[in-house]
């Protein structure tokens, strides 16, 4: 049976995802491999990448499923982690697959995941969405998560002077 837990805000996200990524077994040199959209996923994975930095694994970005474009990422210091240029080898011990790709106008497909997932067998393949993504789009179906961290982000409060 799964186990289902609930936590809250940021930490919710990034202190499950490491604790998982540890109990998998992952260490130093590891690869782990993050799918997602440009410029909206790409600040989710470098903060999910720096919540890992203490482990020191080689993490890599993929904008949508273009192996051929995957940056490396890398802490800077006073910064964070950062989105490098390659060129990079793929070889991940785990992937992780961000909801923003099964949002609607993504030019991406759970299929096409799904035989992204296929290469690397024995991979750990871990979700992380918002808003029930996943599920709403239909990827549930075909898609097999070994971990599915999935946020709220609601209600959203903006308070202006003017």
């Amino acid at each position: 049976m799964a186990t289902k837990e609930v936590f809250h805000g940021v930490p919710g996200i990034l202190r499950p995802f490491k604790e998982f990524i540890e109990k998998n077994g992952l260490k130093k040199g590891d690869q782990i491999v993050y799918y997602g959209v440009p410029g909206t996923c790409t600040p989710f994975v470098e903060l999910l990448g720096f919540a890992l930095r203490s482990l020191e694994l080689e993490q890599v970005f993929v904008p949508f499923v273009d192996e051929s474009k995957a940056k490396k990422i890398v802490h800077v210091d006073d910064v964070g982690m950062q989105a490098r240029m390659g060129p990079v080898t793929l070889k991940p011990k785990a992937i992780v697959v961000m909801g923003g790709l099964s949002m609607p106008n993504v030019p991406v497909k759970a299929e096409q995941v799904k035989a992204v997932l296929d290469k690397y067998p024995g991979a750990t393949v871990i979700g992380v969405c918002f808003m029930h993504m996943f599920e709403k789009a239909g990827w549930l179906d075909t898609i097999s998560f070994d971990c599915l961290i999935d946020a709220n982000i609601d209600p959203v409060e903006v308070t202006t002077d003017t």
